[in-house]
């Protein structure tokens, strides 16, 4: 059978019927692994994994990676640290360990509670690439994940001219988008899933994965990018369903769970590229002149983004708390 399946240059690779939809992907799409699961990452091969509170939580509990838990633990004993302290070793220790797995990054989260602090934002950012280096990871595999608010994007600004990359993280607005691309920021997560979940509580309807309001989010912030020309790189994030992310396939990058991964592991479905850089170009955008002022108001007339950032910065400030409080037990 002839191949019609290509890679970015447009050179045929192999035939559809030999092909997952996963290897599919892989073709056009960096391809990253949502979860802190190290026996996951081996089996889905991502070139990059991303963390967070809540996934490091739910993978510390579990009896594989006491020893890493131990390790943090006893660290903190020789020291004297705070709980807190002992979260931020035990985010880096995971971090290693996930870095001798894939050839790519992983990215660390700043703790949320620290949202709207900048210059706290930036001292953690400068302690979690310290500590990587101090285990010889150089910090070209490391993202900082920072919430994206007015003092995350600043915190990103200063970090970046210090070469430290930035994940920017609970991004659901063009506002935000911008703001990242214009502070330099290495990479952005547009949450599609959770913004499919506000419109379809707000709206009281369901969206089919190409009409879906988080997917189409994703796909006009490519779009300004690229014509642009920002290097900032666009990660969807945040999937619901397999589809949902597929309608995505020739994006930068895709960060996706576990249980969607192997949905498309399983499947040979043809898998159509829907973005690239020199098909979103669109000369009837207008670039957008984005201040402290203007980024708040946008942000504020977004009834959607201002919800789920307030409600993502929470949630994640609780799983870390949780954290933090299984680490004091430990101790």
């Amino acid at each position: 059978m002839k191949s019609d399946v290509t890679n970015e240059k447009g050179k045929p690779v192999a035939a559809r019927a030999a092909l997952n939809q996963l290897e599919q992907l892989k073709m056009f799409t960096r391809v990253v692994a949502d979860t802190g699961d190290f026996a996951l990452l081996r089996q889905f091969g991502p070139e990059d994994a991303t963390t967070n509170p809540t996934l490091i939580l739910k993978a510390a509990q579990k009896p594989d990676y006491q020893s890493l838990v131990e390790k943090a633990v006893q660290d903190g004993k020789k020291g004297a640290q705070p709980p807190d302290d002992l979260m931020r070793k035990l985010l880096v220790l995971f971090g290693l360990e996930i870095l001798k797995i894939v050839p790519g990054r992983v990215s660390t989260e700043t703790s949320a509670k620290l949202a709207f602090d900048t210059e706290a934002l930036v001292a953690e950012g400068r302690e979690f690439i310290g500590q990587y280096a101090k285990a010889g990871v150089g910090r070209e595999r490391v993202l900082i994940k920072l919430a994206t608010s007015w003092e995350g994007i600043q915190a990103a600004r200063i970090l970046q001219r210090e070469g430290i990359n930035c994940n920017m993280t609970l991004l659901f607005s063009m506002a935000q988008a911008v703001g990242a691309a214009e502070a330099g920021a290495k990479l952005i997560s547009p949450f599609v899933g959770r913004i499919l979940d506000w419109n379809k509580k707000a709206n009281k309807r369901d969206y089919t994965p190409s009409e879906d309001p988080g997917v189409q989010s994703v796909r006009e912030i490519y779009a300004y990018y690229k014509t642009f020309g920002y290097p900032t790189e666009v990660m969807g994030a945040s999937f619901r369903s397999k589809g949902e992310a597929l309608e995505l396939a020739g994006c930068d990058l895709l960060t996706i769970s576990p249980d969607l991964l192997a949905e498309m592991q399983a499947s040979t479905e043809p898998v159509p590229r829907k973005l690239s850089p020199e098909t979103s170009r669109d000369a009837r955008l207008s670039r957008l002149a984005l201040d402290e002022k203007k980024f708040r108001w946008m942000l504020n007339e977004n009834a959607m983004a201002t919800e789920k950032l307030a409600e993502g910065i929470r949630t994640f400030a609780a799983d870390a708390l949780k954290l933090e409080e299984y680490l004091g037990r430990k101790l």
